[in-house]
């Protein structure tokens, strides 16, 4: 999925054949029931693209730039190529933020209407979100889960998860103006390497059993820290997004 050190990068070469680049962990199967993998149609069949988690039984909560048209969700995988224990429901509904700029990345958050209401079991579950007056703080470490890119660049057919730590929002504004601490979170220590990757956006970083983030973007340098949404900020679009979505 992702995950690898940057600073190891500057003294190896850039062949990363021999396992020299250190990655996430796999997850324990089905210890992340909420997590969701959006697939859109390439070619001759469905392929991942973003991550996302559920957040009611016919409501999934991703980022607004994972919008794309024929979106179909699978849950309750850990290899994504199995269809074991698994539920894909088409999406028939997407709610981006209104005021989502695909320039700065500000309110890059999404709801997906399900077609059906998924069926919640052992594998399959809804994640809690957290109230208006949470807030996460510098040097809180909480985790990252997806099915993104892989260190060597190829993709990851299990999911992956890795804890990261919040940063002070001044260094991500130091290297970005499109970088609001109200409404965004600045992730990833720079001395620890570990990120997220293509195909992790959307997915939620989740701290003591909420998630508090979504996975949105890197900065244009491309070192660390990465730009998550911040959740708590968007408590009342949510409440108000999801009693308009589940209206007959």
């Amino acid at each position: 999925m992702f995950l690898f050190l940057f600073f190891l990068v500057a003294v190896l070469p850039v062949n990363t054949e021999g396992g020299e680049i250190i990655w996430g962990t796999e997850s324990k199967p089905h210890s992340r029931p909420y997590m969701a993998s959006l697939k859109v149609y390439y070619g001759n069949s469905y392929r991942h693209y973003c991550g996302g988690f559920l957040v009611a039984k016919d409501i999934v909560m991703t980022a607004a730039h994972c919008n794309r048209s024929n979106i179909k969700v699978t849950l309750g995988a850990h290899n994504i190529n199995k269809r074991e224990n698994t539920q894909l429901i088409s999406v028939v509904k997407a709610k981006p933020h209104e005021n989502y700029d695909r320039r700065s990345y500000f309110n890059d958050i999404m709801l997906l209407k399900l077609e059906r209401k998924a069926q919640l079991n052992g594998v399959v579950k809804t994640i809690a979100l957290p109230r208006s007056q949470d807030w996460v703080k510098p040097g809180q470490v909480c985790t990252v889960a997806g099915w993104g890119c892989l260190a060597n660049c190829t993709s990851s057919n299990t999911l992956q998860e890795v804890n990261l730590e919040v940063q002070k929002g001044q260094k991500c504004q130091g290297m970005s103006t499109n970088y609001k601490d109200s409404i965004q979170l600045c992730v990833g220590n720079p001395s620890e390497g570990k990120a997220t990757g293509k195909g992790d956006s959307g997915g939620p970083f989740v701290c003591d059993g909420v998630a508090q983030g979504i996975v949105s973007y890197r900065l244009c340098t491309g070192t660390l820290p990465r730009v998550f949404t911040r959740i708590s900020s968007f408590i009342p679009w949510i409440q108000k997004t999801m009693k308009l979505l589940q209206q007959p």
